[in-house]
């Protein structure tokens, strides 16, 4: 067995250059990694196929003992050319992935689950046309060499779509019942197929709704079964999630249709179509799963499209991600002080250096001069500097206090938009970008919180923060504000306080453990901090409406009301325009 299986790898080694000159002469992939046994399979990640790529290190994994099994050993060219050609052609990379499984997931209404499989089923009809057409090679004998003989309508579907592809005898391949119904699908699919062969990522949408209808019926599980050896797309991320699938792409929506409705297939106006739409068991566009809002898809579906691509992240870690690119494009230009004169570097002298000291402050030119050996703490010297002012005024940024109210009434920004979350993060990673250091608390209740403890500068503990929810009782962690200011001194960087909340904010001015009332907390709170202080509530109403928070606004709090993206770009406009610190 295992010289058979030496053999083999022999041979399919031989074929490699073949394989990538079937794309192009100047693909350039490394050799595939060679599966001998189990082991070697999960070392690699093959689950239950016979060869995959994995798509964040395009590397190309072949199982020697799966391929003799299924006696596949003659064609080396079909199965190689196959898995290189996810590489060069669909989806090439796991952010093309992304977008075509979030096409296909609003093609899926309650199926949505499935949109991995029908991901797959799709690229290789694009992959296995191509090559069986421009290529000549036989992929159809690869599926007779598999033996299936199943009756499944997916999978018959499936097979008599390569049929009409490829100009094959009715019942070549496909073996199970083709009805006129069914055959009229297969049409469809070998037509959506060659139409959207150059732009594929626009027929996605329209191949899913083609198989929504068969899912309903049985939920492919005998297809699933089938294809096992087939899928070699899917769960092949890793934690490395791609940039670029939070916002919706603009013909996403629209692409959501069954082939029948698309004019670029059928040759017919949408017009003509109006009086055929509803009709028969096929799904309508109104059948569309446009969950969304906006521009920008909700955070659960974004998780569910990174789970989808295999990539292993927890809820939280897949928050943060969105959150952090949503708000890249809107980071603002964050308050800072401007002091008189910047500090510049004076050459004060030389002293001596020795070992200890870090070898890049050796001043090797002066040493030299002293003498031509070398003897630490003897001949070589190294710079002293002091400082002197310079000539341009310098910029010292200003710190960030952060207060995310996550009692029972505010949003879980892990499942839907938050914007008070949103404008946190921009807030945020505007400040780390100037300089600035954050501390980030997330709170609940008095004793119910969870805080940096320190100002910091790692944006992913401070994201963390702000994406967290504890869902319990309002009540404003006051001992928190107290001792985070009660012992401030002058000469210490100005800090900014910036509290998300809704009207629960008003549990800021109750009275804390010690019997000190919250507006004195407040007030020495702003006036040690000296960097000023930020409200932005969820509110129904007015601020103004409200008189603690018009007696907030007297001591020195802004206040902004943010429920929407318009209100969210009006407040972030207004704190870069602020002038805070002193």
């Amino acid at each position: 067995m295992k010289n058979d299986l030496n053999n083999l790898k022999v041979r399919w080694e031989a074929r490699w250059q073949d394989a990538l000159a079937l794309w192009s002469r100047f693909t350039k992939l490394r050799e595939p990694r060679w599966c001998f046994n189990v082991s070697d399979e999960k070392v690699e990640g093959l689950s239950g196929s016979f060869a995959m790529i994995r798509l964040d290190d395009h590397a190309v994994v072949v199982s020697l003992p799966q391929i003799l099994a299924n006696q596949l050993q003659n064609y080396p060219l079909e199965i190689m050319g196959h898995e290189i050609g996810h590489h060069v052609f669909c989806p090439a990379d796991l952010s093309d992935q992304g977008r075509m499984l979030a096409r296909m997931r609003r093609a899926l209404p309650s199926k949505e689950h499935h949109a991995p499989f029908v991901a797959n089923l799709y690229a290789d009809l694009l992959i296995n046309d191509r090559l069986q057409r421009s290529a000549g090679l036989k992929m159809h004998e690869v599926y007779k060499a598999l033996k299936t003989d199943s009756k499944d309508e997916l999978w018959t579907l499936y097979m008599r779509i390569y049929e009409n592809l490829w100009g094959l005898p009715k019942a070549t391949i496909a073996t199970g019942e083709i009805t006129p119904e069914l055959d009229l699908d297969a049409q469809l699919g070998a037509r959506v197929i060659r139409a959207y062969a150059k732009d594929w990522l626009k027929g996605a949408g329209r191949f899913a709704a083609l198989c929504l209808n068969y899912l309903l019926k049985s939920d492919a599980q005998e297809t699933q079964k089938i294809f096992r050896g087939w899928s070699d797309i899917r769960n092949t991320g890793s934690s490395q999630a791609p940039d670029g699938l939070v916002e919706i792409d603009a013909d996403e929506i629209e692409g959501a249709i069954h082939p029948m409705y698309d004019d670029e297939l059928s040759g017919i106006s949408s017009e003509s179509n109006k009086d055929t739409k509803g009709s028969g068991n096929t799904i309508a566009p109104n059948a569309q799963n446009t969950g969304s809002t906006g521009q920008c898809r909700e955070p659960f579906e974004y998780g569910e499209i990174l789970k989808g691509l295999g990539i292993k992240l927890s809820e939280q870690e897949i928050a943060i991600k969105y959150y952090r690119e949503r708000s890249i494009p809107y980071l603002i230009k964050f308050p800072t002080r401007e002091l008189p004169e910047s500090k510049e570097p004076l050459i004060e002298g030389l002293d001596i250096w020795d070992i200890g000291n870090s070898i890049d402050d050796v001043d090797w030119v002066e040493s030299a001069m002293i003498s031509h050996k070398v003897i630490p703490g003897v001949t070589t010297v190294q710079r002293l500097y002091g400082t002197t002012s310079g000539s341009m005024p310098e910029r010292d940024p200003i710190d960030l206090d952060l207060y995310v109210d996550c009692s029972g009434s505010m949003p879980n920004p892990q499942y839907s938009t938050s914007y008070l979350t949103l404008a946190g993060a921009i807030i945020s990673l505007s400040a780390l970008r100037v300089g600035s250091r954050v501390k980030a608390t997330l709170w609940s209740g008095k004793n119910d919180f969870q805080t940096t403890k320190d100002f910091i500068r790692d944006e992913t503990e401070i994201l963390k923060i702000l994406t967290g929810y504890i869902g319990g009782a309002t009540a404003f962690p006051i001992h928190l504000l107290r001792e985070t200011f009660q012992n401030r001194k002058p000469k210490d960087r100005p800090v900014h306080i910036l509290v998300i909340s809704d009207d629960g904010v008003d549990t800021m001015f109750d009275t804390d453990e010690k019997g000190n009332s919250g507006w004195e907390v407040s007030k020495m709170a702003l006036e040690n901090g000296r960097g000023g202080g930020t409200f932005v509530l969820n509110l129904w109403n007015d601020w103004q409406q409200t008189p603690k928070l018009v007696q907030a606004h007297q001591q020195g709090w802004d206040i902004h009301r943010v429920q929407n993206w318009t209100q969210l770009v009006e407040f972030a406009r207004a704190f870069s325009r602020a002038k805070y610190g002193t």
